[in-house]
């Protein structure tokens, strides 16, 4: 195994976030580090269960750098991955610049007993174990890989311009009527999803209820255009926690797609801008709290934020080529594990009209929350109806907007022998030439197509 280097440990006043005093080592604070390399729901499951291994969860990031020098180029800048992880309900505390050999003066200076990865593998560019210092030391637990989906997986989708993902109607998925296999495999497939989907629902314990999902059912029309307006009818998947009282309904929707620190830069804002709202309102004034406490045995925020998921027919029909990268389900548990959403809703139509609005399980929404720029140019203002009923509100500029699905695979295309010989390390299969000039093909079609439907330049 050898001896640890500790000579990259920091000095009091240069750990990268506090405390900057060592913290008395505890079993129940964890510790699991990684890339975090787009935020996809298989690194979200691991924070959920190593968070169940114990009350608080320590999150080490490591630099673009020590990814580069260890594994290859990342997609996500350190600080677009940090602020992935800061927003996983699971997650306590995101610590950047983590060693990419997990170190033990690093873990202990934090408190952390135990270290937790996947039942994966992980090298560094010695090809030595990068959690050998920790299990020598007996400090290292394994949690189980979430299956089917990784940064691989969702690179491989991008360049390859596969559709194979895409899901045509979850609850046919979940019930095992749509999918691969026999009728029995599919039906193992559906309760497996369906159990990941109420484990991704749990509070910030990742042990009881918290979000609630829910699916909506109604025309093709209805949920990819405004020329048809439904009420449809609404679903519950997962039984949590529902708004309590005084909480002001907040809606907000879209793709979300490889739910980037675009979308949840987004979520935060529509988080923050409530509860500053619930500030002025003397929503935290200590007897108002404290009377909360006494009748609902906790305290809750001043809002209550439902999410809006469309599907993958809809944003393909907008987008094209193999819009979306990541299906409904993968995109809807990104969503769920998001700190800042109390309820999903899969299925959502791409224009909120005033008669999905008014039927929403919990009542008319207070407001209607939309992002500083689309991802999809319209001929038409697909928010036309929660202006016209006074609840539109718009988030500001920031700085991850122009973040999306888009942006990312430009950056993925740009540096495409990079992410070849990171795939070729991991023993996958050189996506070539050709296709990368298919896949650049199409988004020039998808482009032009956008600009025949606004009449405006691109």
């Amino acid at each position: 195994m050898g001896v640890e280097d500790t000579s990259e440990v920091p000095a009091k006043g240069q750990w990268p976030v506090d405390p900057q005093e060592d913290v008395e080592i505890s079993k129940d604070r964890i510790w699991i580090d990684g890339c975090f390399d787009f935020s996809h729901h298989g690194h979200a499951g691991a924070m959920l269960q190593a968070r169940r291994l114990g009350k608080e969860l320590l999150v080490g990031i490591h630099s673009d750098e020590a990814i580069m020098d260890n594994k290859g180029p990342t997609v996500m800048t350190l600080k677009e991955r940090v602020s992935a992880v800061d927003a996983c309900r699971w997650s306590t505390l995101p610590v950047p610049y983590a060693p990419y050999v997990t170190s033990l003066p690093w873990i202990s200076h934090y408190g952390c007993y135990y270290v937790v990865h996947g039942d994966d593998i992980t090298s560094d560019s010695s090809g030595e174990d990068c959690y050998r210092y920790v299990k020598a030391a007996a400090r290292f637990a394994i949690v189980k890989r979430t299956p089917g989906i990784s940064t691989t997986d969702l690179v491989g989708r991008m360049l390859l311009c596969t559709r194979t993902h895409f899901i045509k109607s979850l609850p046919s998925v979940l019930s095992g009527e749509e999918g691969p296999g026999s009728a029995e495999e599919r039906k193992n497939l559906g309760d497996d999803l369906r159990q990941r989907m109420q484990d991704y629902a749990s509070d910030e314990t990742g042990l009881k209820p918290g979000s609630e999902v829910w699916t909506w059912a109604a025309s093709a029309t209805a949920r990819e255009d405004h020329s048809a307006e439904e009420k449809g009818s609404f679903h519950q998947l997962v039984l949590g926690k529902p708004p309590r009282p005084d909480q002001r309904l907040v809606y907000v929707d879209g793709g979300f797609d490889l739910f980037s620190s675009g979308h949840i830069e987004f979520l935060r804002q529509v988080f923050k801008a409530e509860d500053e709202k619930g500030q002025r309102s003397g929503w935290y004034n200590e007897a108002v709290r404290k009377r909360r406490i006494d009748e609902h045995g906790e305290d809750y925020s001043p809002a209550y934020v439902v999410a809006g998921v469309h599907d993958d027919e809809v944003i393909n029909h907008w987008k094209g080529v193999n819009y979306p990268i990541m299906n409904i389900y993968e995109r809807g548990l990104c969503v769920l594990q998001c700190r800042y959403i109390h309820a999903v809703v899969f299925s959502a139509p791409f224009m909120p009209t005033k008669s999905y609005l008014t039927t929403l399980p919990y009542g008319r929404p207070s407001a209607v929350y939309h992002g500083p720029t689309s991802f999809m140019p319209l001929t038409y203002d697909p928010y036309s109806a929660p202006k016209d009923m006074g609840i539109y509100k718009e988030v500001g500029q920031h700085d991850f907007q122009n973040v999306n699905a888009g942006e990312i695979v430009q950056r993925i295309l740009k540096s495409r022998e990079m992410y070849e010989e990171r795939q070729r390390v991991k023993g996958v299969k050189g996506i070539g030439e050709e296709a990368v000039r298919k896949r650049e093909e199409m988004e020039r079609e998808a482009d032009q197509l956008e600009m025949i439907r606004t009449g405006e330049p691109h």
